[in-house]
C-alpha cells in the first residue's frame, strides 16, 4: 500500500462546473454531492470504466488510470461560491486529475499536498 495524501483543491463555482461528457458529469451544486460522487469514483473504477468504453481504442488506455483505493475520503465544504474539496488516498494524482475532470472539466486547481 501507498503512502496517504492530503489534496487539497478548489473550485471556483460548483454551480457551473461541469465535465465534457455530460453522461460523465457531475450535475449538481451541492458540495456534499460532489464529494460523494468523487469518492464513490475514487474508491471503485466504474466511472473510469464507463469512459475507458467511450474511447476509441479502449484496449490503447492505460489500465494505471483505472486505479481505485476502497480508503478514499472526500470532503467538501463551500465558502461563498468557492468550495474547498480535500481527498484523503493513495492514488497518484493523475487518476484523482482525471476522475475530477470527468466530473467537473477543469474547473479546478490544485492548492496543496501533503502526506497524512
Amino acid at each position: 500500500m501507498g503512502t496517504i495524501q492530503r489534496y487539497e483543491f478548489t473550485i471556483d463555482d460548483l454551480a457551473r462546473a461541469r465535465g465534457e461528457f455530460k453522461e460523465l458529469s457531475f450535475d449538481g451544486d451541492a458540495p456534499e454531492s460532489l464529494a460523494a460522487l468523487l469518492q464513490q469514483a475514487l474508491r471503485e473504477p466504474t466511472l473510469w470504466r464507463r469512459w475507458r468504453a467511450m474511447q476509441p481504442d479502449p484496449d490503447a488506455v492505460d489500465p494505471a488510470l483505472g486505479a481505485s483505493d476502497p480508503n478514499a475520503t472526500v470532503e467538501a465544504h463551500q465558502s461563498d461560491i468557492h468550495v474547498r474539496v480535500t481527498i484523503c488516498t493513495t492514488l497518484q494524482h493523475a487518476v484523482i486529475a482525471h476522475r475530477l475532470t470527468l466530473l467537473i472539466g477543469r474547473h479546478w486547481t490544485l492548492r496543496d499536498v501533503s502526506t497524512v
